[in-house]
């Protein structure tokens, strides 16, 4: 029975105060939010270190807890900084921080051995090898990735024992957290560093075989509807995690105290047995608070048709109808389906005409009036406020604001009223010609006591009742409290006047709320953390080398004719990879981005290939593969030296790939900071930008749902999708039917090779997707001759400018 478990944690997003208020007013268990440095979220308006102390204080009077955003990659010259916010945010009383970078992960702990720390949904755990190697890393909860169904995580509960916490409502990004690399590669501004912009939401075309994909009005192949896990909460928390949480860091406060509302009351539901259907006027105000279309994401498993509508990427509110006429200023509108839609228009609600072209300057404005006839409605508007010429029938008409429901959601939070407090266990104590004793205890354990200066004398008439304690007791008016349970312990028939009862009250919940907002007290061990010397260097023998990444048997035959001596493999069916390894040469095969806890099958089937060794891409391979000669990927995040020392350390790694985040002087920077020769960097390469569970093959190019009833569309297409400048960004499949976007243009670090080969770099990696052997060739012949000396840096950079139809670019470097 669902009863038998506590209730998730109900975690609400605050971007500013205006947000926190509105988060602890509607009933928040805890509240996350970022600083103005190492947080996600860079737009949001955010909080400083020095508000901390006030933002610790105000929430654990209220009974709430308060976790900051750590969750960005910190580079080698930022640690110093780093360690400086953390121990603020330790000695202000925090009860955790939310963090991505492993390396923060282990300066956290060496800084205190006890202050919480949360794996962010940017470490891309999506199963219980994930949250075990998070569990030695030391933190005390993972955000699981959004890609998790529920059947997914029940799995994951099953066999690990740290609590998990998971995305419950807002927007879904459709990449894998901390796996996208889009915002970096088109305009340098890293999604890993809180500064995502947004590239999913944009229009895309489909391009199959070198032809346009005929798709109507869907254009936003990538944009994901927004997550709404309410209709299958009694399920989440059957399912025994630990937290759930609201996105929405950049969102309004009206969002923010809604959102929070209604998974609150829901909830509370849960707890009390009662009906667990939503409400519909929930149900409404969830859309109306901010909506792309909900849907359960992907809880209730993989359904690539309903994930992504693909008709808009911005909010639109609720379906009101279609036009069926439009006259001066009026427009005749056909009710959607249910008609009791039609009490959910009325004068001052604003819309919007949705004539299939979201991308361009759309026609809306406030209703001025609204006449029902049956299932239609005609909507009056004032002179001038829309350009009914530009209207058309069959255009759709969305419901974009309710100024009724905006105002009703913001006296939830607005001015200085408790509106959300929580229950107190009272205790009263005491006997003739002694004190009373009154103890108030929290629902956190905090516990305080006062007594009278007066005696209780034994009552006649009158005496000091349950009834009558209860009734004074309880009067907690503007306080976070409200009375719980009372315990009276008074022995015998007493009595003492009710002026003293009310100051016992009043003094005792003053004691309370000073006790609550006194910060937490995490240990602190000494030193300096944040430059621990890594140990002496492992010299390779091949410093500088050339390495390659091939994606077909067709590449790789190119680049063992080159001369390649190691050679990654990295094809979408492992059945070929029997064949590569009959080559002469170090083929080492690559595992894939992302593995689930029922996706063993996938590493077995490549262990027992014999490969001269693995690339291993996330923290599955990593222990499963332990032993054998194994080199960490780029995806592992590689920024700073306390990460790489993290990972050579406990893995014994034969060496790792620099994170794609870095440009050249934090490239360097780390490079200097550890030995450069455990590093391999990625010299040449088309971008691998998004890496997502969702499938535009079978979405857009199949009826089917997942890989069991699409027709495998991947195999016997080449597809791109086509952005608003009209480059084509090549689309691949990999075994787990995940799906990358590779950026059209190559970049290249040309310029700075001779430079990190100075460093003493182990080696530089060529990257290839769909170039032919010739085109493969041409490329390694290059480089070989930039490392020999033959040509410069600048005269190889201008040499792949002319030989690349769409040019090069330096990218991040």
């Amino acid at each position: 029975m669902i009863n038998t478990l506590p209730l998730p944690e109900l975690l609400a997003p605050a971007g500013d105060w205006e947000c926190l208020k509105a988060a602890v007013e509607n009933g928040a268990d805890a509240v996350y939010f970022g600083l103005d440095r190492f947080n996600a979220r860079m737009r949001a308006e955010n909080f400083t270190v020095e508000d901390l102390p006030e933002v610790m204080a105000y929430l654990h009077r209220r009974g709430v807890k308060g976790y900051v955003t750590f969750n960005t990659l910190v580079f080698a010259d930022e640690l110093t900084a780093a360690e400086a916010y953390i121990r603020q945010i330790i000695g202000a009383g925090c009860d955790a921080a939310i963090v991505q970078d492993i390396g923060i992960c282990r300066l956290i702990r060496s800084i205190s051995p006890d202050f919480p720390i949360h794996g962010s949904t940017q470490m891309t755990i999506t199963s219980s090898r994930g949250v075990a190697f998070a569990q030695h890393l030391g933190c005390h909860l993972v955000v699981l990735a959004r890609e998790c169904s529920i059947s997914e995580i029940n799995q994951i509960r099953q066999t690990v024992d740290l609590p998990l916490e998971v995305f419950v409502h807002g927007a879904l990004c459709v990449a894998y957290s901390g796996q996208c690399l889009t915002s970096e590669a088109l305009g340098g501004r890293s999604a890993n560093r809180g500064e995502c912009a947004q590239a999913c939401r944009m229009p895309y075309d489909l391009v199959a075989d070198g032809a346009l994909v005929p798709l109507g009005d869907k254009k936003y192949l990538l944009s994901p509807q927004d997550l709404a896990g309410i209709e299958v909460l009694p399920e989440l928390v059957a399912s025994g995690v630990r937290s759930l949480k609201i996105e929405g860091r950049l969102k309004s406060a009206e969002y923010v105290a809604n959102v929070t509302h209604i998974y609150r009351a829901a909830l509370d539901r849960i707890a009390d047995q009662q009906d667990s259907l939503v409400p519909e006027e929930d149900l409404y105000a969830l859309a109306m608070s901010f909506s792309r279309g909900l849907s359960t994401g992907w809880f209730e498993g993989i359904d690539n048709q309903a994930l992504v509508h693909a008709r808009f990427g911005k909010k639109r509110g609720v379906l009101v109808g279609e036009v069926l006429e439009i006259t001066a200023h009026k427009v005749l509108i056909r009710l959607a389906a249910p008609i009791r839609l039609a009490a959910l228009i009325k004068p001052g609600d604003g819309v919007v005409f949705d004539q299939g072209h979201p991308d361009q300057s759309e026609s809306g404005g406030r209703v001025y009036e609204v006449s029902l006839h049956g299932n239609t409605a005609l909507l009056g508007f004032g002179r001038g406020d829309v350009d009914v010429k530009r209207l058309h029938p069959g255009d759709l008409v969305w419901k974009t604001s309710d100024p009724e429901l905006d105002r009703r959601v913001r006296q939830s939070y607005s001015g200085d009223q408790v509106r959300y407090q929580r229950p107190l266990a009272i205790r009263v104590c005491g006997s003739v010609d002694q004190p009373l004793v009154l103890i108030l205890r929290d629902e956190e354990g905090h516990q305080v006591q006062v007594q009278s200066t007066e005696c209780l004398l034994p009552a006649h008439t009158h005496p000091l009742t349950t009834a009558k304690l209860q009734d004074q007791l309880g009067r907690l008016g503007n306080t976070p409290f409200y009375l719980g349970t009372l315990s009276n312990e008074l022995v015998g028939e007493v009595l003492l006047p009710v002026s003293v009862l009310n100051r016992l009250r009043r003094e005792a919940v003053l004691k309370l709320e000073a006790a609550r907002t006194q910060p937490r007290q995490w240990r602190i061990n000494a030193g300096d953390h944040s430059r621990t010397l890594p140990p002496l260097p492992r010299i390779p023998e091949n410093t500088g080398e050339l390495t390659v990444l091939v994606r077909d048997l067709v590449q790789l035959d190119a680049a063992l004719n080159r001369g390649i001596s190691r050679v990654y493999c990295d094809f979408e069916d492992p059945r070929r990879y029997r064949e590569a390894l009959k080559r002469d040469g170090e083929i080492w095969l690559a595992t894939p981005r992302i593995i689930k806890s029922k996706e063993d099958g996938l590493l077995q089937q490549l262990q027992t290939l014999h490969p001269a060794g693995y690339l291993v891409r996330n923290y599955d391979s990593l222990t499963f593969f332990q032993g054998a000669p194994c080199r960490g990927d780029f995806s592992l995040n590689v920024a700073n030296p306390l990460t790489a020392k993290y990972f050579m350390d406990q893995f014994d790694l034969t060496g790792l790939t620099a994170s794609y985040d870095l440009n050249i002087q934090q490239l360097e920077a780390l490079l200097t900071s550890v030995p450069a020769s455990w590093f391999e960097v990625t010299i040449h390469q088309h971008m691998p930008m998004f890496h997502m569970e969702h499938c535009v093959f079978c979405a857009f190019l199949s009826t089917g749902t997942d890989y069991t009833n699409c027709g495998r569309p991947c195999e016997t297409h080449e597809v791109r999708i086509r952005d608003r400048v009209g480059s084509e960004h090549v689309l691949k499949a990999d075994v787990g039917c995940r799906n990358t976007v590779f950026n059209s243009r190559a970049q290249t670090g040309a310029e700075y090779a001779q430079r990190l080969i100075q460093l003493g770099v182990g080696s530089l990696r060529i990257e290839f997707v769909q170039e032919s052997a010739s085109e493969v060739q041409r490329v390694i012949r290059s480089y070989q001759q930039l490392l020999s000396g033959a040509i410069s840096g600048r005269e190889l950079w201008h040499s792949l400018q002319l030989q690349h139809q769409l040019g090069v670019t330096r990218g991040s470097f």
